[in-house]
């Protein structure tokens, strides 16, 4: 059977593509299957789809293309859905007389036996484009409550001319149901496959809250920060960890600041894969108004970790059963509900652990080969592989003899040595990084994993022998405590043993450092302060980020308050008679410093809200002097598992008056800053 699904967008990141992408790779194992994206954003997907799925785009949107505003077709309306209904490619860009004319003549020309349709103007299309001949199936990944009026509108009244409508949650089936008595076509409830995560599942040795989703208002993670800032106080070593982008974004920032969560609660952006992120948590959490299904809930089970969620319409209370492998807040319970929650949670490791393992045997069944059964089962139902196919058209006389008259090309088949490997890369919790390959992706011969620091003038490299021999799955490690990683990013790679030639860059099939998470750097044998992560680069390849330091202070906490922002860090030498010196990045006739005292075994210090007297410069970067160093001590983090804490951890600026503020900050390389700027 051939299987064609029709998407919006199969290269961004989201639900519906997470979900096509895990219903097409089961479906793959025994039928052929096409995924056809109306429009193509990206060289290749955030979310990957299994190597046998096929890849067809209808309009290229990729930067540099003018395919949605040139051209007559262009220029002219869609005539799918009516006014407000009518479909958008985002916010400011509708659909036009060019969608019609691909997604059309797609749908008329496909040999497909089922097309499934992923969202409201698709399912349009579908009914009103779509072969007769073919099992013609609309899916539904919000709800019916979840539309406006006139979407709501527009697609009930296309519903009756597909074969079947799928929701994923049997409420919602009951709903569409009530709306539309008279319809013929089978509506049905299937929820979303989640595979079972190729990541570490997780320890729960971290106090980390995960959220993760789209940073719109249905999601309210506005509830979820005031509930976690009721329970802050008495729970002081946890934190809270949000994933997404999204609308929300600077008045979520308003609300962590305004309540002086910013060292507790981070704005992480967009990951993928998120499988990565909810083992480093030990609570997942959901606080949403609306689930239609809820993908992160059985993501977050997966990886073993328990979910509390808002018992909203309509996917959380038919995933989960209360105490049994996850907690349901009544959604009239609001903030104080939910804080109440989460406190009884992180106060109990031994519940955390129960749920967990109810958690894990309750993710099963939304296996996507079950999933993929029950669609199975709905298209022969349908009489999906038992309908003629449609006759082709007879091939001209001319294009027959020219097709004889062609010389035959063969393609040999590509070897394993013609491809980029694959390779995996997790933390230990001693800070060591072990590579894994599966034997089916590495070239013959005996082989070095090879790591390169990028953009080095004297070529560093550190050699690692992969072991002999090919199991299913070779390992190697990469200690930064013996392999000598200077600082920066080293690029991953496959070479032949002692050669200099022919190296292969590594494909990252999932970079893991959950192990790390709260974990101070390491100490060498030398006395450096070293820590090395592996995560993926933004084309998908596999790369190292190490920090090696002659002498460090870790900062532990930063404070905003009238005086100024107070710094806490650990140092592990004695403190006594250190400074802290502010080096300007306009000219050293700025430099000033500053005193520090001492605070347990660390240090601590105060960076005035005014401007220094070295004006008018506005930026420094600090380190200490230190008397029991003899070098400087560099001041920053770079402990725990974050690739880019200046993207995650931002401060608040202290206000000195209308005039002037000043902020610390933290650089790429993880280093403490300071700045002054104007409002």
């Amino acid at each position: 059977m051939k299987i064609a699904f029709l998407i919006n967008n199969a290269y961004g990141i989201g639900g519906t593509i997470r979900s096509t992408a895990n219903l097409s790779r089961a479906f793959a194992d025994r039928h052929e299957v096409e995924v056809v994206s109306v429009h193509r954003s990206k060289d290749a997907p955030a979310i990957p789809f299994d190597p046998r799925v096929r890849m067809t785009t209808l309009i290229d949107t990729r930067p540099g293309s003018r395919a949605l505003t040139t051209g007559p077709l262009a220029q002219r309306p869609t005539t799918m859905f009516p006014g407000p209904a009518a479909p958008r490619v985002s916010a400011g860009t509708p659909y036009s007389a060019l969608h019609d004319e691909r997604i059309g003549h797609w749908l008329r020309t496909t040999g497909a036996d089922v097309v499934i349709a992923t969202r409201p103007d698709l399912n349009g299309y579908l009914a009103r484009d779509g072969q007769s001949r073919c099992v013609r199936v609309g899916q539904e990944h919000l709800s019916l409550a979840g539309h406006s009026d006139a979407v709501r509108a527009a697609q009930n009244g296309v519903i009756g001319q597909l074969d079947a409508f799928v929701t994923v949650s049997e409420a919602d089936a009951a709903a569409y149901r009530a709306a539309l008595p008279d319809v013929p076509t089978r509506i049905r409830c299937i929820p979303n496959g989640v595979p079972a995560p190729v990541v570490e599942g997780s320890a729960r040795d971290a106090d980390v809250i995960v959220a993760a989703g789209r940073l719109i208002p249905v999601k309210r993670y506005d509830r979820l920060v005031d509930a976690f800032a009721r329970v802050a106080d008495a729970h002081p070593t946890w934190t809270l960890r949000l994933y997404g982008r999204g609308p929300k974004l600077a008045r979520l920032r308003e609300q962590i600041d305004r309540l002086g969560l910013y060292e507790r609660v981070l704005l992480m952006g967009s990951v993928a894969p998120i499988e990565t992120e909810w083992a480093k948590g030990s609570i997942a959490a959901v606080s949403s108004d609306k689930e239609s299904f809820g993908m992160t809930i059985v993501e977050a089970m997966h990886c073993g970790v328990p979910v509390i969620a808002t018992d909203c319409p309509h996917g959380p209370g038919e995933i989960i059963t209360h105490d049994r492998d996850g907690v349901l807040v009544p959604l009239d319970s609001g903030v104080e509900g939910y804080a109440l929650a989460l406190d009884r949670l992180m106060s109990d490791r031994e519940l955390r652990g129960r749920l967990a393992a109810g958690a894990l045997r309750r993710a099963a069944d939304f296996a996507p080969e079950r999933v993929a059964e029950r669609y199975e089962d709905l298209f022969h139902a349908l009489g999906a592989g038992r309908r003629a196919p449609a006759k082709a058209a007879p091939v001209p006389w001319w294009r027959r003899l020219r097709a004889a008259l062609r010389p035959v090309r063969t393609t040999p088949p590509r070897r394993a040595a013609d491809t980029r490997p694959l390779a995996s890369a997790r933390s230990g919790a001693d800070g060591e990084i072990v590579f894994r390959f599966p034997a089916t992706s590495l070239p013959w011969g005996e082989l070095d994993l090879l790591v390169r620091l990028r953009r080095d003038p004297k070529g560093r490299e550190v050699r690692v022998p992969l072991p002999a021999g090919r199991a299913s799955e070779v390992r190697v490690t990469l200690d930064p405590l013996t392999h000598p990683l200077a600082e920066g990013r080293w690029d991953c790679y496959l070479v032949p043993r002692g050669a200099t030639r022919g190296r292969k860059r590594l494909v990252c099939e999932v970079a893991e450092r959950a192990r790390r998470v709260g974990r101070p750097p390491l100490t060498a044998a030398d006395g450096e302060t070293v820590s090395a992560l592996p995560y993926a680069t933004v084309d998908g390849f596999l790369a190292v980020r190490a920090w090696r330091r002659p002498a460090h202070a870790e900062v532990t906490r930063i404070t905003v308050g009238e005086e100024g922002t107070t710094v806490r860090a650990a140092l592990p030498v004695p403190a006594t008679g250190a400074v802290v010196v502010a080096v300007s990045r306009q000219g050293e006739s700025g430099d000033f410093s500053l005193p520090v005292s001492p605070d347990g075994a660390g240090l601590v210090f105060t960076l005035p809200p005014a401007r220094p007297a070295a004006a008018p410069h506005t930026r420094w970067d600090l380190y200490l002097r230190v008397p029991a160093h003899d070098v400087p001590v560099s001041l920053g983090r770079i402990g725990g598992d974050i690739i880019d804490r200046n993207k995650t951890d931002i401060i608040p600026a202290a206000r000195h008056d209308e005039t002037a503020e000043s902020r610390v900050f933290f650089t790429g390389a993880h280093n403490l800053a300071f700045e002054v700027r104007t409002p």
